[in-house]
């Protein structure tokens, strides 16, 4: 990354310890819609722990024998975490789900039905929780009084590192890819233009947040 992130809060650093992993991180995707009940399209509300949402799918598509095309996400979940999405598949390939799915990491906390299947963006959000140790009573304090602040003000939410690759440079052929007008071929192709998206959307934010610094706190 050859840019500079500017941030809208300038407290010094908080020390605490965090590990990503399925005890200390989770996460729950919203939905864009409410599901009728009625339809061609089972719909799913899946937990899952220690598994990518590409293995999730892998893993249904053993269970029902289904193509991977044809089942739908909102979008990428992480492996080290405990999370819950929505996952749609053709209602005729409800019982073959029943008697091949089995295992441990993969818990189906709802059932419901609708007349088109989930697709990419198909989301209003996602809900974080994270669980911090070792953070001293004053920081943990600070920490409360500015989240509470950042939900009434916002927060820049940049990309991570996890969106451009163990190099961070996925980006690159991304770029590559999205400038050479051809048409995108696969899933891998779309998530690195999806990186390039990303990194031009995080050097558009900085600057963002770079312009509103200026023009609430303007140098002497």
């Amino acid at each position: 990354m050859n840019f500079i992130k500017h941030y809208a809060y300038t407290h010094s650093p908080l020390a605490f310890d965090f590990k990503q992993t399925v005890e200390r991180f989770f996460v729950e995707e919203i939905p864009l819609y409410r599901f009728t009940g009625k339809g061609n399209y089972l719909i799913l509300k899946i937990a899952k722990n220690d598994m990518s949402t590409w293995k999730l799918i892998s893993v249904l598509a053993k269970a029902t024998g289904l193509a991977e095309r044809d089942i739908g996400y909102a979008g990428l979940k992480d492996k080290n975490a405990t999370t819950i999405q929505y996952i749609s598949l053709p209602k005729q390939v409800e019982k073959d789900l029943n008697q091949n799915l089995s295992t441990p990491r993969i818990e189906i906390l709802e059932r419901s039905y609708h007349k088109s299947p989930i697709k990419i963006g198909h989301l209003k959000g996602n809900r974080f929780s994270i669980i911090l140790e070792d953070i001293s009573p004053q920081d943990a304090t600070f920490f409360h009084t500015t989240a509470v602040k950042m939900q009434k003000e916002g927060i820049p939410n940049y990309y991570g590192y996890q969106r451009f690759g163990e190099d961070s440079r996925s980006y690159l052929q991304g770029k590559e890819i999205a400038h050479s007008g051809k048409r995108l071929k696969g899933s891998k192709e779309k998530l690195l233009v999806s990186a390039y998206q990303s990194y031009l959307y995080n050097q558009w934010l900085s600057e963002r947040v770079k312009t509103l610094l200026h023009y609430h706190y303007p140098r002497p």
